[in-house]
């Protein structure tokens, strides 16, 4: 085993059917526990400078658009709407857009876990990257499909994390630049940690 760091300069984010239609079917996690780490997801991919891809499968049918705090947080994405193809790294267009991230480590999340991102983190091992699971902001129907997938993953390669996981690897140390803004996410969305915080301020004044 090696422990090859995620950093601000080697990771690319992407972001796959992350769509209202598709979001609905989340049951492996609360919806608002959900969207709170894909909204925490996306504001690390902002406050790190990291290159990102978004897409989409069938956008104009049921699956629905993209959720509005992905292109609201990341409006200079790419956006790849993918017509039909299930696997999106069977896109030629989304495949490119990866590439011309320049970066070799990807961290993907998406809906659903065992389908949208398993297929991606495995074409993308195969292809010769280093993947990232973000489970805690990719969802599916039950816990069992999430547990089933995170296994299949593993067994290729994959490493599972949370997003708290890639924001405290991404930062390395708080007295980086990036500090305050991390800080202020988590502080945001992992409320024991808002809590610490505003604990710690309170006692100061």
């Amino acid at each position: 085993m090696t422990y090859d760091r995620l950093t601000p300069d080697n990771a690319a984010v992407l972001f796959i059917d992350h769509q209202t239609g598709l979001s609905n079917g989340v049951q492996d996690q609360s919806v608002p526990e959900y969207m709170t780490a894909v909204t925490a997801l996306a504001k690390l991919t902002k406050a790190f400078n990291l290159p990102s891809v978004i897409t989409t499968s069938a956008a104009d049918g049921p699956n629905g658009p993209v959720l509005p705090v992905i292109l609201q947080t990341l409006p200079d994405s790419p956006l790849v709407h993918r017509p039909g193809q299930i696997n999106a790294w069977d896109s030629a267009e989304f495949v490119d857009a990866v590439k011309k991230t320049g970066r070799k480590k990807l961290i993907i999340a998406g809906v659903s876990t065992e389908v949208c991102v398993a297929f991606v983190a495995l074409s993308a091992i195969k292809a010769g990257y280093d993947v990232y699971a973000v489970i805690d902001a990719s969802g599916t129907w039950n816990k069992l499909v999430q547990e089933v997938a995170v296994a299949r993953m593993v067994q290729a390669g994959v490493t599972p994390i949370t997003w708290v996981a890639v924001g405290a690897e991404l930062q390395g140390d708080w007295r980086n630049e990036t500090g305050q803004q991390l800080g202020q996410i988590m502080g945001e969305h992992l409320p024991f940690y808002g809590n610490l915080i505003g604990s710690f301020l309170a006692a100061k004044a």
